[in-house]
């Protein structure tokens, strides 16, 4: 049914994405499906805030965050599961939907959290990319602590 599925990763909130890779390993399983598994590291913003950091600090910190998505599929998905890796720059739900695109993702699997009254404000990432991704988008609660 499923060919491709995104999976995106806040490196830095294992609580949130834990469960979301757990059922879309399933998915991955039973279909046959290639994962794509995705953390988005945020932009510097302005051109001058850039100029303070290292003039590798870019290249380093993307090669930090692949290695953290490498150390999640070591861990996290068995050997028959074919996936692939990418780290992404930006605002978060653009990116998760920038990468749906360019991949020809048809399901993205997401975990979100309880939401709280910020969420409804500002709108969370999950909302966003369900209200506008093209694909299927699965919303997986974490569990409750």
């Amino acid at each position: 049914m499923f060919h491709d599925i995104l999976v995106p990763i806040d490196l830095e909130d294992p609580a949130i994405w834990q469960r979301a890779l757990e059922v879309a390993v399933r998915l991955a399983r039973d279909w046959d499906a290639k994962l794509h598994l995705l953390t988005v590291l945020p932009e510097f913003g302005l051109p001058s805030v850039a100029q303070y950091f290292p003039p590798d600090y870019e290249d380093k910190r993307k090669r930090e965050a692949l290695l953290g998505l490498e150390a999640v599929a070591k861990r996290h998905l068995p050997t028959e599961v074919r996936f692939d890796l990418v780290v992404g720059e930006g605002t978060v739900w653009r990116e998760i939907l920038r990468v749906a695109e360019e991949r020809c993702c048809d399901l993205v699997v997401m975990g979100s959290h309880v939401p709280g009254l910020a969420d409804y404000v500002l709108g969370a990432n999950a909302t966003r990319v369900a209200q506008r991704a093209r694909s299927s988008v699965m919303i997986v609660r974490s569990r409750a602590p």
